[in-house]
């Protein structure tokens, strides 16, 4: 039977409407959720309730069953003991009897105050090297004399330090806690300029820092957009298992991550999928989280999904799943289970989908061909890169706070500090105790 082409058209331009009102109907239902949301108090920063978990989904609060109870633990140390008796009764003056003790030991910060030490030293010239030297003290940090002679000591610069860039306090904060706490008056804007000298002094730490990045077996980086007096800057966070190195440059181009890993970066390096990451010659593996967020946004409906992208899903979990397993897995169920992901991948890039969602999906993927599963050439590349991006969260809540830096020397000041800290803190290492000593004058002059 023959179809008349004007019929056919017909029906072309009726399922042509259809689905035309159907995205109407949704743009409508996203413009009234996005009004409602606007008279909202809190409409900017709630979660729409589409993306909530369920009640019987959510996690509870608190450890995972089984895990082993916790408790304060008495101090090594006592430091003084108190005998409080009980003669007689303290209402009516009656004997007792029955009289128990209750043992306690109470951990008590007691008031503290500063220590003003008058420091004097010597200077002068030898007579055999020529040089001119100098009688030095650990708790001196600067020559300074005359109205600059009062100073702050290592340990109360070190402190400051740990407020203002590990526990992430303004500058204000941190010179009010400083005095409230231990009694010592800063203001902000002097705060700032210890802080610009402090950063001077641990310069060669943080050169230091980038020597041993460029020798780590797994790197992961992010950036974020950031300010310094002005818009047009980025925060770097280049991060591995015990360290973290901060850059803030104006730009987010490639040339930031070569300069930083070097020509010659012999590990993995994990990141988004950012051309900026493509250009250094070394070994990459790309956030499987973030292929699995492009997969779902590229499905065409719940109620028909796509077969290619549920295969992909379910390659990436079985991946991420199989990479957690890999302490309990030999070595040739390991190369086993390898070599099967990477058939599967090859098959899924070399046969696309019908969809143009699969379509998509594909051309992101192949671009990445062989980044895609390069975390299970070393178990200590992960799966995704989730761990720097926990490395900016700590920048994003400064970034709040204070909006970024408002100088190049505030620019400076702020990545080497933070650096420092978040590697001590990786490291298990006390802050204050690593600054600390690293104030200290040289008995010779420079």
């Amino acid at each position: 039977m023959n179809i008349d082409p004007r019929d056919q058209r017909i029906a072309e331009l009726e399922a042509e409407n259809l689905l035309l009102k159907k995205k109407l109907a949704e743009a409508v239902a996203r413009i009234e959720e996005i009004e409602k949301a606007a008279h909202r108090q809190a409409g900017p920063f709630r979660r729409e309730e589409k993306k909530k978990v369920p009640p019987e989904d959510r996690k509870k609060p608190g450890r995972k069953p089984g895990h082993e109870g916790f408790f304060r633990q008495a101090p090594e140390k006592i430091d003084r003991e108190i005998d409080v008796p009980l003669d007689c009764c303290p209402v009516c003056g009656g004997s007792l009897s029955d009289v128990h003790t209750l043992e306690q030991i109470i951990e008590e910060i007691e008031p503290v105050r500063p220590v003003a030490v008058k420091l004097t030293t010597r200077r002068g010239h030898c007579c055999g090297c020529k040089k001119q030297v100098r009688s030095t003290h650990p708790l001196q940090s600067s020559d300074a004399g005359g109205c600059a002679k009062v100073q702050l000591g290592p340990r109360a610069l070190a402190l400051a330090a740990l407020l203002n860039k590990a526990c992430g306090l303004t500058m204000r904060k941190t010179v009010r806690v400083i005095e409230q706490l231990c009694g010592l008056k800063i203001t902000a804007g002097g705060l700032s300029q210890m802080m610009d000298r402090l950063a001077l002094r641990l310069n060669g730490d943080y050169e230091q820092l980038l020597a041993t990045l460029r020798q780590q077996p797994a790197v992961y980086a992010d950036e974020t957009s950031w300010w310094v007096g002005g818009p047009g800057h980025w925060l770097w966070t280049f991060t591995s298992a015990n360290m973290t190195l901060y850059r803030v440059e104006n730009n987010r181009g490639s040339d930031v991550v070569i300069q930083t890993l070097g020509e010659n970066f012999g590990g993995i390096l994990i990141s988004d999928c950012l051309a900026s990451y493509n250009r250094i010659d070394c070994r990459k593996h790309k956030c499987i989280a973030h292929h699995l967020r492009a997969i779902e946004s590229a499905q065409p409906s719940t109620d028909d999904p796509s077969e290619y992208l549920n295969r992909w899903k379910q390659l990436f979990k079985t991946a991420t799943l199989i990479w957690k397993l890999r302490d309990e897995m030999s070595a040739k169920d390991w190369r086993q289970a390898r070599s099967n992901l990477e058939k599967i991948k090859d098959e899924l890039l070399d046969h696309p989908g019908p969809s143009p969602g699969d379509a998509k999906i594909r051309n992101r993927l192949i671009k990445h061909r062989d980044h895609l599963l390069r975390h299970m050439e070393d178990p200590r590349a992960e799966p995704t890169n989730n761990r720097a991006e926990r490395s900016l969260r700590p920048a994003v809540i400064a970034r709040k706070l204070s909006c970024g830096n408002k100088t190049q020397s505030g620019k400076t000041t702020w990545q080497v500090l933070s650096s420092i800290a978040a590697t001590c803190h990786q490291r298990g290492e006390d802050l204050v105790q690593f600054i600390a000593p690293r104030l200290a004058l040289p008995a010779v002059d420079g």
